[in-house]
């Protein structure tokens, strides 16, 4: 089955993240990334790019979006054949598009749901439109063979990726688990020094690592980083 999972990464636009959030003097420009896993049982769409927002969100990101449907074309598919949808989470970055795409199943961690729902998190209309149907998980599933939701919380209690086996090795689409290729790094890093019984103090890494690590991740993608991290032993 793995010799028939590919995955193409789709650009969706960008927003400019101002300073007080990047935690140094100036503004910082993300691309906003999804997936298209294609499978033998169908197509999965990881993330769906920047929702509408109100003039305040508007005006504090910035944002630029490219439709959904085009970056679709642009990869020789429709929203039509979209089979399956996974969202990383559900912030208006990451499940903009989830209206386009009533009718399908629309997986997502149960936590994350209700959370979205609880107000002050979202824009209810990007969560619960004409159409949605949403498949609630409550942590790890293999969802179709060789494709795995894990979650990964951290950015929110309810975040998760997406572990794709490809017959060249196992790719991990990790959504906002990390906001950059470097911090993953950073994080495997410490795991790594840990294990090794390097002298305390060491910086904490996500605990969900353990887990990630068992898949012998090759690469792992994100949702504001066009860089790829691999290991280092390539």
């Amino acid at each position: 089955m793995a010799n028939d999972i590919s995955v193409h990464r789709l650009d969706l636009g960008y927003f400019v993240r101002p300073a007080v959030e990047t935690g140094g003097p100036r503004p910082r420009v993300e691309p906003v990334l999804a997936y298209l896993v294609r499978h033998d049982h169908g197509l999965i769409l990881f993330d769906t790019g920047i929702g509408a927002a109100d003039a305040e969100t508007e005006a504090h990101y910035r944002p630029r979006r490219r439709a959904l449907p085009e970056a679709l074309s642009a990869a020789g598919v429709a929203v039509a054949d979209i089979f399956l949808v996974v969202n990383c989470h559900l912030h208006f970055d990451h499940c903009g598009g989830n209206p386009l795409l009533g009718g399908r199943p629309i997986l997502v961690q149960g936590v994350e749901l209700a959370t979205a729902r609880g107000g002050d998190y979202t824009f209810e209309e990007l969560v619960d439109f004409p159409g949605a149907r949403y498949e609630e998980l409550d942590g790890e599933a293999e969802i179709w063979p060789g494709v795995h939701v894990l979650p990964t919380p951290g950015h929110t209690d309810g975040h998760q990726s997406l572990v794709v086996r490809q017959s060249d090795g196992t790719v991990i689409l990790a959504g906002q688990a990390h906001d950059f290729a470097t911090e993953f790094g950073s994080d495997q890093l410490a795991r790594r020094a840990a294990l090794d019984g390097v002298a305390q103090p060491l910086p904490p890494y996500r605990p969900w690592l353990d887990r990630l690590t068992d898949f012998d991740p090759r690469r792992v993608l994100f949702a504001h980083d066009c860089a790829v991290w691999e290991p280092a032993g390539g």
